[in-house]
């Protein structure tokens, strides 16, 4: 029986290396006065599951995400939002610094960083300011 591929969710460190990736994302989004309205205030922990939830999965590790919430979709779930260009780079930024956080080998980070740059880019649904 061949070997199982290893993904990307394992070679990091499994749900423990994605909570921390996630909680130090966040820890930007609180300070910033633009992206942090697009968050629910009250349920701040419920985000932080979701996010990590779906990178857990989205990057091959349990499907919990989708056995609880259904297909992500991300463009309908963001479209109530302002999501514009200056909101794509701010999350952008606040992600690279959560990313860089985990100190992960140069094609790990390479990988998780590509799918955000593109998912972020997938979310702009406005060039209003």
């Amino acid at each position: 029986m061949p070997d199982t591929p290893v993904t990307l969710y394992d070679r990091i460190g499994g749900s423990e290396s994605f909570d921390r990736l996630v909680r130090a994302f966040y820890e930007g989004i609180r300070t910033d006065d633009v992206l942090l309205p697009m968050y629910p205030e009250d349920d701040l922990e419920g985000a932080i599951w979701r996010l990590s939830s779906f990178l857990q999965q989205y990057f091959g590790g349990p499907h919990t995400y989708s056995e609880q919430r259904g297909h992500p979709r991300l463009r309908m779930r963001h479209a109530p939002f302002k999501v514009n260009p200056d909101a794509r780079e701010r999350w952008l930024s606040h992600m690279r610094r959560a990313l860089d956080t985990l100190e992960l080998s140069p094609m790990d980070d390479g990988e998780m960083w590509e799918y955000f740059e593109r998912a972020a880019l997938s979310m702009v649904n406005t060039f209003e300011d």
